[in-house]
């Protein structure tokens, strides 16, 4: 589980003025912030990354961040408080209330690791203390957050493929929320997560999405009401993680991703599209179980 937060110094909102958010342009052709139509979200742009918030969750919908590898650093994170973002009302956000006394991590979706770089250190520095707000947590199973190698061990395959080659990466990333979800000291804990990256591929825009599954087997769980309120922490797990075509995280999270699903490098993706969501995601147990229809270091 994280360690116990440190008391934040007061932010405010000035204290966040000038940060440019996610670059739409950051790989040399316009990839926008996926958006949610219909429903009403915030913007929350930070160093490197922007976050898309669901005020109705209290997370957020979506995160957005531009990954330069030649420019990456190894700074570390001791010393770095968890806060609330002043620019959003307290109410909006899921703070420490739901983290506190429990195995609940407050999981980075936007990677720390991934967002420390920069032209000087002191950019690296700002970005790395930006993601330790709350509106870049989502409430996961200690053992998903800490555990789940495979998870984290996807952007790390993209994270040094972008270091070795240099290169530029996209990192969409956020919860698929569900009437499954458990509500757990008033905010929902989802049970799946998404994430897209999107690159440039000899010359041509390219992505690819993964779905992770902290489910639990609920057949064994008839003591926990689904959906619901519940006084103890939810039992998480275990934790699947699959390759999943763009579209089909596009029909379960309503973002709109047409321009991603289009250029979606799972084969099976363009050959079966219109088959049922789920029906065609492959299980990963090791980064090399992924199936695209190129090989990423060529």
């Amino acid at each position: 589980m994280d360690d116990e937060p440190l008391v934040a110094p007061h932010l405010t909102a000035e204290d966040l003025a000038g940060r440019a958010g996610f670059d739409g342009n950051f790989l040399g052709r316009s990839v926008p912030m996926p958006a949610v139509p219909g429903v009403e979200t915030v913007l929350l742009p930070y160093t490197h990354f922007s976050v898309l918030m669901r005020p109705d969750k209290r997370l957020a919908a979506v995160t957005g961040l531009g990954m330069d590898g030649s420019k990456l650093m190894d700074l570390g994170r001791a010393g770095i408080p968890w806060r609330l973002d002043p620019r959003l009302a307290s109410d909006l956000q899921t703070g420490e209330r739901v983290y506190a006394r429990n195995d609940i991590d407050r999981g980075h979706l936007v990677r720390r690791a991934s967002a420390v770089w920069g032209d000087t250190v002191a950019e690296a520095r700002l970005a790395n203390e930006d993601t330790f707000h709350y509106t870049n947590a989502a409430p996961q199973a200690a053992k998903f957050n800490q555990g789940l190698e495979l998870w984290l061990g996807l952007e790390s395959y993209l994270q040094e493929h972008a270091a070795e080659y240099r290169d530029r990466i996209v990192v969409f990333t956020g919860p698929i929320f569900s009437a499954k979800d458990p509500v757990y000291r008033g905010a929902e804990i989802p049970l799946r997560f998404f994430k897209v990256a999107v690159f440039i591929h000899r010359g041509e825009l390219a992505a690819v999405g993964y779905v992770v599954d902290q489910t639990p087997e609920l057949d064994e769980l008839p003591d926990v009401p689904r959906p619901g309120a519940v006084d103890d922490v939810p039992p998480l797990g275990p934790f699947r993680t699959f390759q999943a075509p763009i579209k089909d995280i596009a029909e379960l999270t309503g973002l709109n991703l047409d321009q991603l699903v289009a250029v979606d490098r799972m084969p099976i993706a363009a050959t079966l599209c219109t088959a049922r969501v789920g029906s065609t995601w492959r299980k990963l147990n090791a980064v090399e179980d992924l199936d695209l229809d190129f090989h990423l270091l060529d």
